[in-house]
């Protein structure tokens, strides 16, 4: 069947085209405090991030990182225990529930968006879920709940599962990809949901475990891959843990082979989870993975911190704000590695694409850059290359994993949509970039 696929496909990735990652920001834990990597989480160690249980500001905490810091994303970390009060297969507890809803709106109210955290490692309480622990349906069905209750907010990202390890990837794809068909028939649409991997989520290992490649076969229930999103995790300590003071490495090697895999398969990824001290070896370093993360935007689409929360401001990763007179103050280790990389000093943005091949058409890899920055990006100037696109004639359907989304918007930018009758300059623009573009592509061709 001949079909209408995008060109866009083949060019660029342009949702990396603003030099800032899109999604950046802090973990705020709590909830999973006292969960093993056996998926045992009691509900007795818990430490829900609120002034009124006697733990971390998690709204306040919120509300500065937006205002102060201009951070735009927070992972909420839960557990299965937590919402079904201890009842694998039941529907979510009216009073735990309520809890993490309470703190899910004080994250809404912000204007950020807001990721759901199941941080049980793939398991329930030693069992791996679709492989001898709980079933696939089970598990789908807690996120068919989830996401029934979040359906019409679309900033709530849904993150499957917190650092899945040790366990059969083929088949921990197939439990994810219960869970992404639960999601979308519970009308959650358009909104992200991130798929981690095993070995921890490690984005060093992500390729070689065969974590990629399965992952990416996972689909929406009308078989394109629109909002899901590759999830990695990476520390810089010895083993990886995140529990050392000193910092072993920079990950850089890491993150340059991940992005050479996602640029390959036209794929994109968010890093939710990565932290460190603030020994000098770690300030150093982590600010250095960060920056190169920063340098990558096309393919690392968002970046979140660990962690602020509820914990104390002498934990060994911690990026929890301390009180400064009448207001919250953000330690160096958000200020140099974070803040700084991210926003303050972001890159002028790379458009860097991946050569696609499809039945009867040759799009060669091209390299450009693009002359908006931080500074100069205007929002009008981000909508225009986001709308930027053309068509041609394929006997393949183009691929979908990149998904462009728009601020504020519930679903997925069409390529295909008409623009309104009275948008005559936007038309003109649209033409005029997509035609000089198409004119570059074609001489590229040409070239090869």
């Amino acid at each position: 069947m001949r079909t209408q696929s995008h060109l866009f496909a083949g060019l660029a990735l342009l949702s990396g085209a603003w030099a800032k990652v899109r999604y950046l920001g802090v973990a705020i834990p709590g909830i999973d405090f006292g969960c093993d990597i056996d998926g045992s989480c009691p509900l007795n160690t818990t430490q829900y991030p609120s002034v009124s249980h006697g733990h971390g500001d998690g709204a306040g905490q919120m509300k500065h990182f937006v205002k102060d810091s201009g951070l735009n994303t927070f992972r909420l970390p839960t557990t299965w225990q937590f919402l079904l009060n201890e009842q694998v297969g039941g529907k979510l507890d009216d009073y735990n529930f309520g809890l993490f809803d309470e703190l899910m709106q004080s994250c809404l109210e912000t204007g950020a968006y807001c990721m759901i955290d199941l941080h049980n490692f793939a398991r329930y309480d030693g069992g791996i879920i679709g492989q001898g622990g709980p079933s696939d349906e089970a598990f789908a069905d807690l996120w068919g709940q989830l996401a029934y209750k979040y359906a019409n907010e679309d900033k709530v990202m849904f993150g499957l599962m917190n650092e899945p390890h040790d366990l059969d990837v083929g088949l921990w794809a197939k439990s994810c990809q219960a869970a992404v068909t639960n999601i979308r028939k519970a009308g959650a649409a358009s909104q992200l949901i991130l798929l981690p991997g095993t070995n921890f989520t490690n984005a060093e290992t992500f390729v070689t475990t065969g974590s990629a490649d399965a992952l990416a076969d996972i689909t929406n229930p009308d078989g394109s891959s629109d909002g899901l999103i590759l999830d990695l995790h990476k520390y810089l300590d010895i083993n990886n843990s995140g529990s050392f003071e000193e910092c072993t490495t920079d990950n850089i090697e890491a993150f340059q082979a991940m992005a050479d895999w996602l640029r390959e398969n036209k794929r994109v990824a968010i890093i939710s989870e990565s932290g460190s001290s603030m020994s000098d070896s770690c300030m150093e370093k982590f600010c250095a993975q960060n920056e190169f993360i920063a340098k990558n935007s096309d393919v690392f689409i968002g970046f979140v911190g660990w962690g602020a929360g509820s914990f104390k401001y002498n934990y060994i990763m911690t990026l929890t704000p301390f009180q400064d007179g009448d207001r919250l103050e953000d330690n160096k280790l958000m200020k140099q590695c974070i803040i700084d990389p991210f926003i303050k000093n972001a890159p002028a943005s790379t458009i860097i694409t991946s050569k696609t091949k499809t039945k009867g058409l040759q799009t060669q890899t091209l390299t450009t850059h693009t002359k908006l920055t931080k500074s100069t990006a205007s929002e009008d100037d981000i909508s225009t290359i986001e709308s930027l696109s053309f068509t041609c004639t394929t006997d393949e359907a183009a691929p979908t994993s990149l998904p462009v989304f728009k601020e504020g918007s519930k679903s997925t930018e069409s390529h295909d949509s008409k623009p309104d009758d009275n948008s005559g300059a936007s038309q003109r623009m649209d033409l005029f970039i997509g035609g000089s573009v198409a004119l570059v592509g074609f001489v590229i061709l040409q070239v090869f």
